[in-house]
């Protein structure tokens, strides 16, 4: 066997661009960029490799270590989790600024490499530039922060050390049970050192994702138990997607008549013209999916780690005998809240399932319930989201000008704040795999970056990011990224002077306004208001401010047309709110002054007799 002389460096980089995988016949590769901010501990050896490669594996230039990794997540997203983006930063600050991100890749089970700079392996300088010291732990670094938000981590002291390691990580980011963030700390020094590696570990490698099935015996008793059902419901998530489950999904519905809500991740697996799609479940929402949810008598988990906001903190749930069953390819999600685990590809599990329900059917009442509950609140959408000539729009409004001029390929992009879940209640899709909101972190500051992020990989799809004022001014330095990639985007920024939704939840429970509108923020004098169409022009993109629906409904379509990044905002009303939504646990100070606090606590409390305890 031969071997080659190489840095850790570029021995690194070599194996990256070694490593393919099979999509669907077609073998691609399996890192396509690379997102880099460089400075000391990343620039002179990782760096100089990387810049021998850019024809298979372009380096983008990040503005901020946070977004550039966002980016990246999103990417994986919009790749389904079969094509994988490098981060790298710097020692200290470069490299921890990328932890929010990692966290959101952990949240969300997607595959991001992360190669971090570190402390010199061999403490010589100590204390290096950047270096954060511990005296009573020499071997700890910044980088250790990524142990708490990452599915893999590794700390490379010898050059030779990546022949295992690298292996390992490329395996986990693409197992569908463990996928998550891989976070690899390189010693500066060790980056430069040279070792005789072997010229098979270099050698072109073809990776599959794996489907696993499930075991027989889950499959009968998960048969047995919606056999067994007159209400069945079905809770979709992300996990359909990166099954590629989702026309199993439409089938298994219509097929068996039962209901299907997505959680948030889960979001466009069906069309919302799919007879039993309720689309929303939770506290965010909407009445139909919460008025099946409450009387449903069996709830059928797939791919869906069944948060706190779809299970409304596990209250929607209400019938006294409910059941789950959990189809999952993570042990860990399948088995949460004492549910059948069916522990395997949900693809496979579904056509399982449906091989041996035979000709059972739910009960027609069931589905004919579940159409007039869709219809009821279909009209509540329209209702609220229509053209109006306020002079405030409110977030429906906004959304209802956005709906009426989507395309089926467009996909639409939101995270924290309160765009998520008024989205989440009042999109209707149009295409699969077009709705693509970050809430597993609420991640702020997220919106753009994954916008730029989704367009890497879509760069045909008009990808519109929807955000509030709030995230665009936590993170924005990625609209440069777009103009500066050709990467175009749409962004729609709603202006409600400040952490709206925030206020609404503090206020909501008895709080007086603090800190969170700009308003109750200023003590003295009026608030200056922030002119986001002249910063989003001096970042190079195209840019406006509207004053109604009208106005952004033609905006829209001048923003379809223009050929580079384009940024519209609007201001939008900071109190008024969609409809629906479910209890929600959130803590409650015991003792207080304030009556209206007193009152919320009372009311809070009393809603929690609903609350399963894990049983």
């Amino acid at each position: 066997m031969g071997s080659v002389r190489l840095t850790l460096a570029q021995a690194i980089v070599r194996f990256l661009v070694a490593q393919k995988i099979e999509d669907e016949g077609e073998i691609l590769p399996l890192f396509t960029g690379v997102h880099a901010i460089f400075g000391h501990g990343n620039v002179t050896c990782l760096g100089s490799a990387l810049e021998q490669v850019q024809d298979v594996l372009p380096t983008y230039r990040g503005q901020n270590e946070q977004s550039m990794a966002l980016a990246a997540v999103a990417y994986a997203r919009a790749r389904r989790r079969k094509q994988i983006h490098v981060c790298s930063a710097s020692v200290g600050p470069g490299s921890s600024n990328m932890v929010t991100a990692a966290g959101v890749a952990m949240s969300d089970r997607l595959p991001v490499l992360f190669l971090c700079g570190d402390n010199f392996a061999s403490r010589l300088p100590d204390p290096v530039l950047q270096q954060v010291e511990h005296f009573h732990d020499m071997s700890l670094t910044t980088n250790d922060a990524f142990k708490a938000v990452s599915s893999y981590f590794d700390r490379i002291t010898r050059p030779e050390q990546i022949l295992t390691s690298l292996p390992q990580a490329v395996a986990l980011m693409l197992d569908p049970a463990a996928c998550g963030p891989a976070t690899i700390s390189l010693a500066q020094d060790v980056q430069g050192e040279a070792f005789d590696y072997p010229e098979s570990f270099f050698a072109e490698r073809v990776h599959r994702i794996p489907r696993y099935p499930a075991a027989d015996y889950q499959i009968e008793a998960a048969v047995e138990l919606i056999r067994a059902a007159r209400r069945p419901l079905i809770i979709a998530g992300g996990g359909v997607h990166y099954s590629g489950a989702t026309s199993e999904l439409a089938d298994f519905s219509d097929r068996f008549g039962i209901p299907v809500a997505e959680t948030i991740m889960g979001r466009s697996a069906l069309l919302h013209e799919h007879r039993l799609n309720l689309a929303s479940i939770g506290v965010m929402g909407g009445n139909a999916g919460n008025n099946i949810g409450e009387k449903a008598d069996l709830v059928i988990a797939i791919g869906t780690r069944m948060a706190d906001m779809i299970t409304g903190s596990w209250s929607v749930f209400r019938d006294p005998d409910v059941k789950f069953l959990s189809l999952n390819a993570n042990r860990f999600d399948a088995n949460k809240h004492m549910a059948q685990p069916v522990v395997g590809d949900a693809k496979l599990s579904l056509a399982a399932i449906a091989g041996k329900l035979g000709d059972w059917r739910a009960p027609a009442a069931w589905g004919e319930e579940t159409v007039k509950e869709k219809a009821a609140w279909d009209a509540v959408i329209e209702s609220r989201s229509g053209p109006t000539n306020q002079e405030l729009p409110n977030y429906p409004q906004v959304i209802g000008a956005v709906q009426r001029s989507a395309k089926a390929d467009d996909v639409i992009v939101s995270a924290a704040g309160g765009l998520p879940g008024e989205l989440y209640c009042t999109w209707k899709s149009i295409g699969i795999g077009t709705f693509e909101s970050e809430y597993g972190f609420s991640c702020m500051g997220y919106e753009i970056a994954g916008a730029y992020g989704q367009k890497i990989a879509n760069p045909t799809r008009e990808i519109i990011a929807m955000l509030g004022d709030g995230s665009y001014m936590m993170l924005n330095s990625d609209i440069y990224s777009s103009v500066l990639t050709d990467n175009k985007i749409i962004c729609i920024v709603c202006d409600n002077g400040g952490f709206a939704v925030i206020n609404r939840l503090q206020t909501g429970k008895g709080g007086a306004e603090f800190n969170n509108l700009l308003a109750s923020s200023k003590h003295v004098g009026d608030v200056p208001r922030i002119d986001f169409a002249m910063h989003a022009r001096s970042m190079g993109a195209e840019s406006e401010n509207v004053t109604s629906i009208a106005e952004l409904e033609a905006a829209l379509t001048r923003a379809r047309a223009s050929d580079r990044t384009y940024v519209i905002a609007l201001r939008t009303h900071p109190y008024e709110w969609m409809d629906g939504g479910s209890w929600w646990d959130v803590g409650m100070p015991e003792v207080t002054d304030r009556a209206s606090i007193a009152a919320a606590r009372d009311a809070q409390e009393g809603q929690r007799k609903h609350q399963r305890k894990g049983v």
